[in-house]
């Protein structure tokens, strides 16, 4: 005979925001991951339950999973960190891409031509990710890490992976022919980007290659019609270096070459 227990309110998933995988052990376990910030070097035990809503002895149980397979670290002082294994997880996720050889040399070059932050963004459901960047020596920069997640409906990058992965949605059908995009304070108030797309030997969508930058250093349109040039140049480079066809850049990058500075920046604006 089958014997059926009662669940307790500690076996039962806490309330996310995000569907459930319907394995709840593994559930429980990313939440606790996830429950890592940005800024976050460490966390107490008291602290990852009241993030994950979950009952500290749940929490200690899987901690004490995660840190047998590396994921976890516990301290000298009794708090918890990342572990090892996500930092190699991350390394193979970069190398499935198969760019960076060919991204990373033009996200320096372009940081130490413009002064300005680099990266290299791709998408992931409903979030851009940065996979690459490069920061400038330049005391006042847009700061960013490796590996952190953006809302996908804000910024240059993000309307660039829009329009190249949604290819049927008629609101990119100006980005998509003129391959680039802008942004003036719309994720941070304070900081302005421009995006390109990067395509494969198939002419699939990459990544964004995308500079970004203290708003007030890129108000004037002398300044953001120069990234752009750069910007589509290096995408061309880095498209053909991929295997792609690096002529369909030609046109937008003419079109900055041929028409002067727009008076009022109007028309690089998106």
């Amino acid at each position: 005979m089958i014997r059926e227990r009662c669940m307790t309110k500690e076996d039962q998933p806490s309330d996310t925001n995000e569907a459930s995988s319907g394995v709840a052990v593994l559930d429980r376990a990313f939440a606790i991951l996830n429950a890592f910030g940005p800024t976050d070097d460490r966390l107490t035990l008291t602290e990852l339950s009241r993030r994950t809503e979950l009952y500290k002895s749940t929490v200690l149980r899987l901690l004490g999973a995660l840190e047998h397979g590396g994921f976890i670290r516990k301290l000298s002082d009794g708090q918890y960190a990342i572990g090892h294994q996500p930092l190699r997880l991350a390394t193979l996720y970069q190398r499935s891409f198969q760019v960076g050889p060919v991204i990373e040399p033009l996200l320096q070059q372009l940081s130490r031509d413009l002064g300005e932050t680099a990266s290299f963004y791709v998408r992931q459901g409903d979030q851009r990710l940065v996979l690459y960047r490069v920061e400038p020596s330049r005391s006042v920069r847009v700061s960013i890490r490796v590996g952190e997640e953006f809302a996908i409906d804000k910024g240059a990058s993000g309307k660039v992976l829009l329009a190249f992965s949604e290819t049927q949605d008629p609101r990119w059908q100006e980005i998509r022919e003129r391959l680039w995009a802008t942004s003036f304070g719309e994720r941070d108030p304070e900081t302005a980007s421009a995006s390109v797309p990067v395509f494969n030997s198939t002419g699939e969508l990459q990544g964004a290659l995308t500079l970004s930058g203290p708003k007030g250093r890129f108000d004037a349109p002398a300044v953001i019609d120069a990234a752009l040039a750069m910007l589509l140049d290096s995408a061309r480079r880095a498209t053909v270096a991929l295997g792609g066809n690096g002529s369909r850049y030609d046109a937008s990058i003419a079109s900055f070459v041929k028409a002067p500075p727009a008076a009022d920046g109007s028309e690089r604006s998106a």
